[in-house]
Parts: C-alpha cells; structure tokens; sequence
C-alpha cells in the first residue's frame, strides 16, 4: 500500500499544502487557502493605525490553512488518513509573535487585540530599522565575532530587532509575552502541542550558533539593560536539528486537520531552505533561488567563509553535513506587482481584458519584443529595501533613463532586468569571498510562469537557469522533510538525501544563457555596480533623506 506525506508552505498571502507519494515524489494534489487578513501594513482590523514600514498578520489565519487545506486534500483524493505516515511545513522568515506560555498569541487575548505589538510581525515589517542600526553598532564597537557570520550586520527583518521594539514601544506586551517564536516553530506547537525550536531560524534569524549558542548576556546587556536575560526570559525553548522529529499529531490537531493522532510531524523550517531538496541539490557550488514576492538565495558550502551583507552562514542550516548559506532580495514579485497596480494606463489594462489575459502577461509578452538594452533603461531592485548585499532597507528604489518616449513594458522589462542584477551582485559577492557557484537553481511562482524572467537571468549570470519541477517547492520540501519525521520503518526514509534521491523533482528544459544578450548585460551591469555602490555605501543618501523627510511630515499630519 502506498505512503503519502503532506507539506504546507506559509507565504506571506496564503498558505498552500500539497500531498505527495512518498516512494516517487508525486504530487496528488495541492490545496491553496488566502489569508483573510493577508498583510496589515496600514492598520489592525478595528482601525488602530499603523507606523511606516510595518508589516503584520494575524494567526488565526495559519490555523485556518490547517483546518482548511489539508481535510480538502484528503476529500478530494480519498486516500486514507491511516496511509498518510507524516507532516512537514515551512514559512516565510523571520516572522515572529509574542505568545503565553502555553502557545496563546497575545493577540487572542481582548486587552491586547487593540496593541499592534501584539501580533504577528512578519518577515517585511521594517519599523525596527532604528534597533538593527544600534545592534550592528554596538556588536561592531565590542568586535563581536559572531557578526561576521551575518555579513556585518544583523537585518530589522530578524527576530532580536523585532523583539527590542517591542520592549521600546510596548513594554505592557513584552512583559506579559512567557516566549517570542518564530511563526514556523508556533504553527508545529500547534500540531504537536510541543513547542520545538528549529536550527534553522536560530541560526539565521536569532544569532545561535551550533558550538557557541546566542551572543553572551552582557552583549544583550550592552543594547538595553533589560535584555540581559532576554534569552532565558523570552527565548529558552532548546533548539532541534532540521530533519528531526518535532512530535506527533496531537488530538486537538487530529481533529483540526482530519490526520490521525500520532503522524510524525517534522521540526520547523523556513520556505526557502525547505526547497533545497526539492529540487535535488545535495551538494556544493550550486545556488538556489527561491523567487516570490521577494527571493531568497540559498546554498551549501563545505567550510564557514565570511561574506560580506550575506543573510547569514549556519553549520547544518540547510542540509546535514554542510555549511548553509542565505543572502537574498526583499523585492521582487512585490516590484512587478507595485508597477501594475500603480503605473499603467488604461488602455493597456482594457487591452489585457479584450485578450482575456492577465496584465502581466500582456506586459511579458510585449516586453519579449525588446532587445537587451535596447530601452535605454536601468533601475535598482531597491523598492522594499536591499536585503543582500547591502543589508540596508531604508534604501529605495530608482530608475534611470525614461523620456517622453518610455513605454510601460520597457519599465517592466527594466524591473525584471534590476532583480537579475541584484542576483549577480550576491552571485559574485560569494564567489569574491571563496564560496564557489557554478549552477544556478529557481524555484517559486515567477520561475514557474514567466519564461522572459528566465531568460533574462540566464543572460546577466551568464549562467543556465534550472527550474524546479515542481509548482509547489517549498511545499514539496517540507513533504520530503515529513517523510524522514516518519523514518523508513514507516514507509518514510532516514535521511533527508535518501528522500530527496526519490522525492526532489526538476523539469526538464533549462534556460540557456544568449552569449549576444550577455555581452550587452555585462555592459549594463557595470552602470547598475556604479548606481549600487553610488547610493548603497553612503556616497549619496539622497534616498533615505527623502524617507526621513517623509516621516516627518507623516508624523505631523
């Protein structure tokens, strides 16, 4: 009798599981659920305003994936909850929530639904940039090594930031919170009724390191005095290797989900990591981009290099046996959704709707008509910030070279081709600090649909582009990973390189670099290194004196 396992992947607007054959990887069937919250960036649902930059979401709405997707998945296939022998998931990170002791967000509670702090904030809010620049600050001044595991500096995207606003702005949350989690460890508290800590938020997100653990007390000390004992007093819980078992469905989750009591589940990972496997890597020099919304970069290495602005470096933070590396851009999908949403005439959308197509097919399909360079136009990825290499979000984006003459699928060309830039960038940032890359994987929903995207990234890395064989990467990886919770005495397997052998998938056609195109995207790249490094190293901080402007004049309205 066949053995199934489902993985779920939390995005940053749905959360999305898929059922998958164990012994062949094949995918049954998938199961999407939209946040009915998606991102509060404005305000909380009762009105409560929010500050610039913040980004939060509720999690009632990842219960409600659970309860939803996975009872479909077994309606809809009719495979019995006795066969399926294990669950996995992932999520975006770092996305972190202050809870009670016993897993309750204190936005549950009714004296804090009101409290923006409250809730979760999710990888993109950006309000904490004011405690990541003192952090950097301060571990800089005490020579702290460990820094330099995180390019030189610690993102407001990770979890500490995140935490020390809480202690500035609301002290009422910070000292009624028992733990602050990561989303990824919250939702298996859930299905197991165990809270876990998995490795690879520790090590990315929170600064814990396999041999030393998190930085000593009296750092933490040196950012606020009461954060001395911020880990033993909010972040305690041990932390569990990536490919362990973090428990087993409990009853209360059984009876959420439909899934027997008792189904392996596995340790917590993040969406990009998880995808590792499910494209087949197992080994060195070989980079993976997950490319939503925004894009991580993943890949292994055999020994800890520092590379300056990368996301971070964590022994076993990816695979077992291996030093996992992340860089990564905060813009991507966001960009290209930003443009249409905001910056098409009418006739371009009335002609998407008379042939019946999407905008953005309409724009890719008349973007395709262009040659390289051949719009005059260059634009910095920047529009969210810069998370790789300049770990910087209070840079903006820019575009460069529009007249009376720019059409609108040049500029969206022209954003497509800024992402692929800001790819290389990271690409040779690596290679210049020893960590050899010599293949180049994509995963995620614009690998999937857009062909042009493809190809223009085969041009700029000068490399080519192969994609993942699945719709569903993340969800796949965290398949695979359930399949190794469950171990082979349960249908599963005991390693995550055995399961990945029969259970990663890519497709068959690979993007091929045009030698004609890249020659142009070199020409083009060395203006986009000059604009980078012009406006990314301080030369020119004409873009955050605009965003400091702009808060001002915010704050007075």
């Amino acid at each position: 009798m066949a053995k199934y396992t489902i993985g779920v992947d939390f995005g940053s607007l749905s959360g999305r599981a898929v059922l998958v054959e164990v012994e062949s990887g094949r995918e049954l069937i998938s199961s999407i659920y939209k946040y009915p919250h998606a991102v509060m960036d404005t305000c909380l649902p009762d009105g409560t305003k929010l500050g610039v930059d913040w980004a939060l979401q509720d999690p009632q709405d990842y219960i409600d994936v659970l309860s939803n997707t996975i009872p479909e998945l077994i309606h809809q296939t009719g495979i019995s909850p006795n066969d399926i022998i294990g669950i996995g998931t992932d999520f975006t990170a770092c996305t972190v929530l202050p809870v009670k002791a016993d897993g309750t967000p204190l936005c549950f509670l009714p004296e804090f639904k009101a409290n923006p702090h409250a809730y979760v904030k999710l990888w993109k809010h950006h309000a904490a940039q004011d405690k990541a620049n003192r952090l950097n600050e301060i571990a800089a001044a005490r020579g702290e090594k460990w820094l330099a595991r995180y390019g030189g500096k610690i993102s407001s995207e990770w979890e500490i930031p995140k935490l020390w606003q809480i202690l500035d702005e609301s002290p009422e949350v910070y000292a009624a919170m028992d733990s602050f989690v990561e989303a990824a460890d919250w939702i298996i508290w859930q299905l197991t009724g165990v809270q876990t800590r998995n490795s690879c938020t520790a090590g990315y997100k929170a600064m814990w390191n396999k041999k030393e653990g998190y930085p000593p007390k009296d750092f933490f000390k040196a950012l606020d005095s009461r954060l001395e004992n911020v880990i033993a007093d909010k972040m305690s819980c041990p932390v569990t290797p990536l490919g362990q078992k973090a428990g087993v469905i409990s009853p209360l989750a059984a009876k959420l989900t439909g899934l027997n009591e008792g189904t392996a589940v596995a340790i917590g990972n993040v969406d990009a990591h998880v995808t590792v496997p499910a494209v087949k890597i197992n080994g060195v020099g070989k980079i993976l981009a997950i490319m939503g919304t925004s894009t991580c970069h993943v890949l292994l290495g055999e020994e800890e290099k520092m590379v300056p602005g990368m996301c971070g470096v964590v022994e076993d933070g990816i695979l077992p046996g291996f030093f996992g590396y992340e860089a990564g851009q905060s813009c991507v999908g966001d960009h290209f959704e930003w443009f249409v949403n905001n910056c098409l005439p009418a006739a371009y959308l009335a002609e998407a709707r008379d042939k019946t197509i999407d905008i953005h097919q309409l724009l890719t399909e008349k973007a395709e008509k262009l040659t390289a360079g051949e719009s005059g136009l260059l634009a910095l990825d920047w529009w969210n910030g810069n998370r790789s290499v300049l770990v910087d979000v209070d840079l903006t984006g820019m575009m460069l070279g529009m007249t009376l003459q720019t059409k609108p699928e040049e500029m969206y060309r022209a954003l497509i081709e800024a992402t692929a830039f800001g790819t290389r960038k990271i690409i040779e940032t690596f290679r210049d600090n020893g960590v050899p890359i010599h293949e180049f994987y994509a995963s995620g929903g614009i690998s999937q649909k857009n062909a042009l995207a493809m190809h223009i990234y085969a041009d700029v890395i000068n490399l080519p582009v192969k994609i993942a064989g699945s719709t569903q990467g993340p969800a796949l990886g965290s398949a695979i990973f359930g399949a190794v919770a469950a171990g082979a005495a349960a249908g599963g397997y005991d390693s995550v390189f055995d399961a990945t052998k029969h259970m990663g998938k890519l497709r068959s056609d690979v993007y091929l670099p045009n030698p004609k195109n890249a020659a142009i995207y070199d020409r083009l790249y060395k203006e986009y290194d000059i604009l980078h490094e012009y406006f990314g190293r301080g030369e020119n901080d004409v873009m955050k004196r605009l965003k400091t402007i702009k808060k001002e004049v915010l704050a007075d309205q």
